[in-house]
């Protein structure tokens, strides 16, 4: 099963194979402490109603795309604030790109390229930083 990542009725299909590096590394629950005018200590608690941080690292071969693709998903990447669907281990994120951690969407080639050999079948290794919303 492939993910895939919809925007605008544009489905892009990218590799199943994509490590989801922070998935346990988020809570939905938010607490902030302080101390009141007597010492006693404020806890308040609450659930947090978006922010997830998603963060998509390929890691293998499995996990390369075209130029091509990298080209459109630089091009989405680009558009301030687009919300997508994103398509992943069969359940459905409404997402945006986490520009506040660096590009949304980066791409390195898994071959050193000379400045003629770029075609749109050139493959890359992608890293995806979206935040749930």
């Amino acid at each position: 099963m492939a993910i895939t990542l919809t925007y605008n009725g544009t489905t892009a299909h990218i590799s199943d194979r994509l490590q989801w590096t922070d998935e346990y590394a988020w809570s939905p629950v938010d607490q902030a402490t302080a101390y009141s005018t007597t010492g006693a200590l404020l806890v308040d608690v609450a659930v947090k109603q978006a922010g997830r941080p998603i963060t998509l690292v390929g890691t293998d071969t499995a996990a390369w795309l075209s130029r091509a693709l990298c080209d459109t998903l630089r091009a989405w990447a680009a558009l301030p604030g687009i919300e997508l669907d994103l398509v992943l281990r069969g359940d459905t994120y409404r997402v945006v790109f986490d520009h506040a951690q660096g590009s949304g969407f980066a791409a390195q080639p898994i071959h050193k390229l000379e400045d003629g050999a770029i075609t749109p079948e050139l493959l890359y290794l992608p890293t995806f930083k979206f935040i749930e919303v």
